[in-house]
């Protein structure tokens, strides 16, 4: 029986503990994307914290793909010396450390992408800020490209891993929908053909970091939408990733069109509101031959605990919770056991905008 506090191991990559520090936002680069010594020491403290993975917030590989100012970036080779810094800092402190790659594809803005965003199809959906062009095939082939070189950088940078984001409406994301995907070529209509870009993605990036690396992906096992994503055609990608080699992949579902049913959901109050993706993770679970993660709502021990030891998947995931906590993972296995500290009023992300980085501002209004 797997349990949350033992130390354990993704093709190669030895972790501490089961608990995941999922990637969320920071909003401590500068304009161009590179990573500062803000956030570097934003890391350091999860851990410190005892996270056994710490997955950083999204980074784009092109700067078209580019959604919120602030964002990570790792689509040059200017960046190594501050990355290299990051990573040995982690280590330093006995962490571990993925970055996660991303397009977001329709779900960025012309301010942001510098110029008019890129999707699929040219569609405007909820999720989309403005209308999109489509891209062409040899755009699409340079954003599969353009992750090969993120991930190869990753590596030689001194990243643990690379997750390639899958989820939350962005454009690995808008590929597999439906909703967002209205394309008549070899990457659109059946899930097979919806699935080809990240299968594109994930062949390249696995070409550029060999197979003794670990590649993860967080992916939508629901669009929690009419008409988007069905957990039906989510199993598919799955399966396909996992017969291809993936070493593991992080369960969440939802857009910022979904409503009450988004990624990062308020007033998680109470366990039974807790592990809002277990039902899906654990489909996915049953379907692919790697592990498997879960995030969404994890505020509780017996909830964390449970979704490893009796549900049997294989880590747990959170990022609110960390942002207000960074020393959780500690408390708990040192046996305090009580609940996060988290109130889920994502109050955390407006500093991002305002103010050059999240904090919990609960946790600050508290203090003052």
């Amino acid at each position: 029986m797997k349990t949350l506090f033992e130390e354990c191991a993704i093709n190669g990559m030895k972790l501490r503990n089961r608990m995941v520090r999922s990637a969320t936002w920071e909003g401590m680069c500068d304009p161009d994307g590179r990573p500062t010594d803000k956030l570097k020491d934003f890391y350091h403290q999860l851990a410190t914290g005892g996270v056994g993975l710490i997955i950083t917030g999204y980074t784009f590989v092109s700067p078209e793909g580019k959604q919120l100012p602030g964002k990570m970036g790792i689509h040059t080779d200017e960046f190594a010396e501050e990355y290299k810094k990051m990573t040995s800092s982690i280590h330093e402190a006995g962490g571990a450390i993925a970055i996660q790659l991303v397009h977001a594809g329709g779900q960025t803005d012309s301010g942001n992408a510098g110029r008019q965003p890129l999707a699929p199809s040219a569609i405007k959906v909820d999720q989309f800020p403005e209308m999109p062009a489509e891209l062409t095939l040899d755009e699409i082939h340079n954003i599969v490209d353009a992750f090969g070189k993120g991930a190869q950088r990753a590596k030689e940078w001194g990243f643990d891993a690379v997750q390639l984001h899958g989820a939350h409406g962005y454009l690995i994301n808008q590929f597999l929908s439906p909703l967002t995907n209205l394309r008549t070529d070899d990457y659109g209509g059946n899930i097979e053909n919806r699935s080809r870009f990240a299968i594109d993605v994930y062949k390249k990036v696995r070409e550029a970091v060999g197979d003794d690396y670990p590649v993860l992906i967080k992916l939508n096992a629901s669009d929690n939408l009419e008409g988007g994503l069905s957990v039906e055609d989510a199993t598919y990608c799955a399966q396909q990733l996992s017969y291809l080699g993936i070493d593991a992949i992080e369960v969440s579902a939802g857009t910022p069109a979904s409503g009450d049913e988004s990624p990062a959901r308020a007033k998680i109050n109470k366990p039974e509101k807790e592990a809002y993706h277990l039902s899906l993770a654990l489909q996915i679970k049953n379907a692919v031959s790697c592990p498997v993660m879960v995030v969404g709502g994890m505020r509780s021990y017996d909830v964390a605990e449970n979704a490893v030891a009796e549900e049997g998947l294989d880590y747990i995931s959170m990022a609110r919770p960390l942002i207000r906590e960074p020393d959780l993972p500690n408390r708990w296995q040192s046996g305090d056991r009580s609940p996060a500290t988290c109130i889920s009023c994502n109050g955390c992300f407006m500093p991002g905008i305002k103010e050059g980085g999240i904090y919990c501002v609960a946790e600050k209004k508290k203090s003052d």
